[in-house]
């Protein structure tokens, strides 16, 4: 299994509309539910700050990740520019494999 992981600063007025967008079922779960080899989208909120998320997206391999992107690259960047007003940028703060 292959994982990215990114970290948001979400406005406090966006909230609703981040979680809605990032969360297993939102915008980016169904852009990356194009590719095969997508597994599904986890979406966490820190308990000590409550406009601060992380995002887990697990894909079958590395290749499958890669694959979506020469795939879906446009799309991707076109839902990134989209998202901006939601999150301050993301950061992202890990990408591999494991077991």
């Amino acid at each position: 299994m292959f994982a990215r992981v990114w970290e948001y600063e979400v406005p406090a007025d966006q909230v609703d509309s981040f979680i809605a967008a990032y969360g297993p079922t939102g915008d980016w779960a169904r852009l990356f539910a194009r590719g095969d080899g997508f597994a599904r989208t986890e979406l966490y909120r820190s308990t000590g700050s409550p406009t601060r998320f992380i995002t887990v997206d697990r894909w079958r391999s590395q290749a499958a990740w890669q694959e979506f992107i020469d795939r879906w690259g446009l799309a991707y960047a076109d839902l990134d520019a989209a998202m901006e007003p939601l999150a301050s940028g993301g950061t992202l703060l890990m990408e591999g494999s494991s077991g």
